[in-house]
């Protein structure tokens, strides 16, 4: 058996796209050690392979994070086998809040240094540490309390679509960006409420211990992250003060919680959080283009990657 896809994309996308059944878009993480990582990682994709299980997973030393579908009638069979596993009993397993069974194509299961890259020594400070989670209400009532600071711990691109009122954003492409950038520009707000929160909670656990080591004395994290906060204040009829779109590290590189649009198309500055790709592969950055714009410039972010893509294209053949 191959521990890898080796079918390309277009293929398994078609191949998707003819089940007869419908998955279920899924995650969970958890901060546990696991002494055989690789071990753990073969055991795993055997068993999910045989249930046609799709997704990205890491699995390190310190845990496993894990982004995935899973068809609808082996839910449970995938679920209680996970629980079995002492490692993963009882885990929180977060479902999408948007699904249109095709946010994953292939599985794909690797063995990291880290679940999160964070660029911490974690031996620097104590990462058990870390802040009191909050349920999706309590959360929603607390932010609205006097001398609140509420942190997006997600990179720009995700909160340029959708983030809580109010939130500070930070201007980062990376987790390991946010940390000492967050830090610099609330530190003297250390006696405050500090409330953190990011797509599943994952980068709040790390982040959490951060800055409690570094004195802040009140530090809460959105437990089940703005998933789970979605789908309860749908449950339970409550407005959502997360307003646009979820960012999501899948096919669907977004799950829409309100209908507000608070992004604006990079090319021409219309309303608009339609997320893509530049065709240009040798560029590659993700961008928001509206329709109009994508069809106008092929779906390329700018002249010059066009250019440079056509060049590329004469010279091949």
């Amino acid at each position: 058996m191959f521990l890898y896809n080796r079918v390309n994309k277009k293929e398994l996308r078609k191949k998707v796209a003819a089940e007869p059944f419908r998955r279920i878009t899924m995650s969970f993480y958890r901060y546990v050690h696991i002494d055989q990582p690789e071990k753990l990682r073969d055991e795993l994709y055997a068993y999910w392979d045989s249930l046609k299980v799709y997704g990205r997973i890491y699995i390190a030393h310190e845990g496993i994070n894990a982004q995935l579908n899973v068809p609808e009638h082996f839910v449970m069979d995938f679920i209680n086998h996970l629980y079995k596993n002492p490692l993963f009993k009882d885990v929180p397993i977060k479902q999408a809040v948007e699904d249109d069974s095709k946010s994953f194509f292939a599985l794909k299961m690797k063995v990291k240094p880290k679940i999160v890259a964070d660029g911490l020594r974690d031996n620097s400070f104590d990462a058990s540490n870390t802040g009191t989670r909050l349920d999706a209400v309590i959360f929603h009532n607390k932010m609205e309390e006097p001398g609140v600071v509420l942190v997006d711990m997600r990179n720009n691109y995700e909160s340029e679509v959708g983030h809580f009122k109010n939130a500070i954003c930070p201007d980062v492409r990376t987790f390991r960006e946010s940390l000492p950038k967050i830090l610099k520009e609330i530190e003297d707000k250390k006696d405050q409420n500090l409330m953190l929160y990011c797509t599943g909670g994952i980068r709040c656990e790390k982040a959490s211990a951060y800055f409690k080591h570094h004195g802040f004395k009140n530090v809460y994290q959105l437990d089940g992250g703005i998933i789970q906060y979605a789908r309860e204040m749908k449950r339970i009829g409550m407005e959502s003060k997360f307003i646009g779109k979820n960012f999501v590290f899948d096919e669907r590189m977004g799950e829409r919680i309100t209908p507000d649009i608070i992004a604006k198309c990079h090319s021409c500055g219309a309303s608009s959080d339609r997320q893509v790709n530049c065709e240009n592969l040798a560029c590659h950055v993700l961008i928001i283009q509206c329709e109009k714009c994508a069809t106008e410039m092929k779906s390329f972010c700018s002249e010059k990657c066009f250019n440079e893509y056509t060049e590329s294209a004469a010279k091949a053949g």
